[in-house]
């Protein structure tokens, strides 16, 4: 283990070392498709027994969506928890508090959502020092992360934060590389590009590729890439999560201050203590989540309003609906009667491929 965090350290190091040009872009591209390598060891380690599974961590995932809470120890996390979903995190004033997940469930405009506070990811959790490994990979599987931050020292804490997760394949607020990447059995690298680009060229992209053993593929940039996108792509075990930043404690700022903090983008002014703006951050969290309320109707009755079937965008048609309810619906499937925006009539008889829309209503006809 702590061979190759010594090894994580020399390439920082040398990459730190190391002026930013065009002469010089090649052996960056190396030298960073050699530490993602080196990261992903650290997260997936090989083989070995191993020591048991980590202690009180793996959370079962229950509700429609789930939202990790990351922040430096102290930072009001389980204030903010407890206060949006009444759990009860055990609260102390000093570092490292939290040890493992304290899951909450919050109602909101008929969706459950499930708040996870995220113990500990601070400096050194990649590296698997404290519990960290863990705790990434639940992260990895949260639908959006909320970012809390002190309103008195965000900036050096956001810039860990996401460093952090960046180096776990978590990336925030972004979509993945606009790169075709095809493996083949001959006939070398084969680069086309689209656009202009500033960072990548041939020489650079066979190098990293050379670096995870590949030498024939056919590389397409659709879009002006970095070195970063190319290994993202190559890697191909990175995670896209939006994510939004939450300032505590602005009850300990100026208004003026307040107003500046407004205009920076993804971010949302808190007070966890007083309980100030919890509307704007669970309207921001809705707007994130991008989920799709379906409500069903039974033949003959009037919709039920009280409790929708709830879709990840990515995924809301009707062919989806039924697999969320039972997966032997879609055998009995006939069609179905669609009431809502995604159809022109109300009802609408629509097939299994129909994409649904937020708050249509549903009537499914049996075989």
């Amino acid at each position: 283990m702590s061979g190759t965090l010594a090894k994580i350290a020399e390439i920082e190091a040398e990459m730190a070392r190391t002026q930013k040009n065009k002469a010089t872009a090649h052996h960056l591209g190396l030298l960073k498709a050699r530490l993602a390598k080196l990261r992903r060891e650290l997260i997936t380690p090989k083989g070995g027994g191993g020591g048991g599974p980590g202690e009180g961590f793996d959370v079962a995932k229950t509700g429609d969506a789930r939202i990790g809470f990351v922040g430096f120890p102290s930072v009001g996390k389980s204030t903010l928890l407890s206060n949006l979903a009444g759990v009860y995190s055990e609260v102390a004033a000093y570092e490292f508090t939290t040890l493992t997940t304290v899951p909450g469930v919050n109602r909101y405009k008929g969706a459950k959502i499930q708040l996870l506070d995220l113990p500990g990811i601070i400096e050194g959790a990649k590296d698997g020092k404290g519990r960290g490994r863990q705790v990434i990979a639940v992260a990895r599987t949260c639908n959006l992360i909320l970012i809390v931050l002190d309103v008195l020292k965000p900036l050096g804490h956001k810039k860990i934060i996401e460093n952090e997760l960046e180096g776990f394949g978590i990336r925030l607020n972004s979509k993945p590389p606009n790169i075709g990447f095809k493996k083949k059995d001959k006939g070398g690298i084969n680069l086309t590009a689209t656009c202009p680009q500033s960072e990548l060229d041939t020489e650079t992209v066979k190098s990293i590729l050379a670096e995870y053993k590949i030498h024939n593929a056919d590389v397409t940039l659709r879009s002006d890439a970095t070195a970063d996108d190319l290994i993202d792509v190559v890697e191909g075990n990175r995670v896209y999560i939006p994510c939004i930043y939450v300032l505590n404690k602005i009850d300990q700022i100026s208004l003026e201050e307040l107003d500046i903090i407004y205009k920076v983008p993804h971010c949302v002014p808190i007070s966890a203590h007083h309980r100030w703006n919890f509307d704007d951050l669970l309207e921001k969290i809705w707007d994130y989540l991008r989920l799709v309320r379906i409500y069903t109707k039974p033949k003959g009755q009037l919709p039920d309003y009280t409790s929708p079937v709830v879709l990840p965008y990515s995924r809301t048609t009707v062919e989806d609906f039924c697999m969320k309810i039972h997966k032997n619906l879609i055998k009995e499937f006939k069609y179905a009667l669609v009431w809502g925006s995604s159809v022109k009539h109300n009802p609408q008889k629509v097939g299994k491929d129909h994409t649904l829309e937020d708050e249509d209503v549903i009537q499914i006809v049996k075989k």
